[in-house]
């Protein structure tokens, strides 16, 4: 392929891998850049930064002509935030103008990256990429995110553009210690030693963009792609981690209604503060859902192999040791 692709959110935790990975491959890729550091981090990956913002339809436009691939990563994760009006704006019409920018730049393709919580999979089931929506949303994001996805595929059957979603489960891996990686660094730290029991889905950052790339040229329109590689409830996890590096203090279960009113006071005080907060009761409702998602077709029909999850956790940790946010291993490590 000798025409460039772009990539939105290129300076992003799951678009800067996908931009590394295009350049490793040999690709000529743009990535857009919404500011001056954005800029100068995709700059620095060998990607040709280019202005743009995906709320603006025109700057999409041009950034996109002569692209023959649009991967559309751009978007915002969060939780708890006190006012979720901007991230559904960017999420949903920012998605929405990749679209309709493709469409008029002339693109062949666009891989649009989704998230398994656009699933909405039944509490206690398995997500699959036709599970049945539950007909509600544990918070914002997950709103945003199935609003999103539904929105790109009924432009591109309007507007005549190929589009295939990939639906990555919780991404971690180098490069990742935010989010709920930050909740497994604060585990080994010390810093939480009461969880709840709930279940885990996730996928090796390398293996995300592994997906992307494979959607692009195998994937079928209209269709989406759950990655997940592998799905371990927290005592599983804390084992795990106790296995490979070691724990600072023991590590104890609380039920989950504690858990509830600890999320509704905590929100309740943000609420008061007029502050984002860090925990409230969409995120403990998040967390007490849990999510099992079947990665599997992704692998039949696009070809992904995905990481272990030992191994993931492994490079996620001695990438956190060498920038010190967590202690070196103690006790047997999985490699030295």
């Amino acid at each position: 392929m000798t025409e460039p692709v772009l990539v939105t959110g290129g300076s992003g935790i799951v678009g800067r891998a996908l931009v590394e990975r295009l350049v490793a491959d040999g690709r000529r890729v743009r990535a857009l850049a919404r500011t001056q550091s954005s800029a100068e981090a995709i700059g620095a990956t060998g990607a040709e930064p280019v202005p743009g913002d995906v709320l603006d339809l025109g700057s999409l436009v041009e950034a996109m002509r002569g692209c023959s691939t649009v991967f559309h990563v751009a978007g915002v994760n969060a939780m708890c935030l006190r006012d979720p009006s901007e991230m559904l704006r960017t999420n949903v019409e920012g998605s929405a103008n990749a679209v309709r920018a493709a469409a008029a730049a002339g693109v062949v393709r666009v891989v649009h990256t989704s998230s398994s919580a656009a699933i909405g999979e039944a509490s206690g089931s398995v997500g699959r990429e036709d599970s049945p929506h539950r007909g509600s949303y544990l918070s914002a994001y997950e709103r945003s995110k199935h609003l999103a996805e539904r929105r790109v595929f009924e432009l591109s059957r309007s507007l005549g553009v190929d589009v295939v979603a990939v639906n990555p489960s919780s991404v971690q891996g180098p490069g990742r210690a935010t989010g709920s990686a930050r909740l497994l660094l604060e585990v080994v730290n010390g810093r939480l030693p009461v969880l709840v029991r709930t279940t885990i889905s996730l996928v090796d950052i390398a293996d995300c963009s592994a997906g992307h790339v494979l959607a692009e040229t195998r994937g079928t329109p209209g269709e989406r792609y759950l990655l997940s590689g592998a799905t371990i409830t927290t005592p599983e996890a804390v084992d795990l981690l106790d296995r490979i590096w070691g724990l600072r203090r023991r590590v104890r279960f609380a039920p989950g209604g504690i858990a509830t009113a600890a999320g509704e006071l905590a929100g309740a005080a943000a609420k008061l503060l007029r502050r984002d907060a860090t925990l409230c009761p969409e995120a403990v409702r998040t967390l007490l859902h849990g999510h099992r998602y079947d990665g599997s077709k992704a692998t039949r029909a696009l070809g992904l192999r995905y990481t272990p999850v030992e191994a993931t956790l492994l490079r996620t940790l001695e990438w956190c040791a060498r920038r010190g946010l967590v202690p070196p291993a103690q006790g047997r490590r999985a490699r030295t």
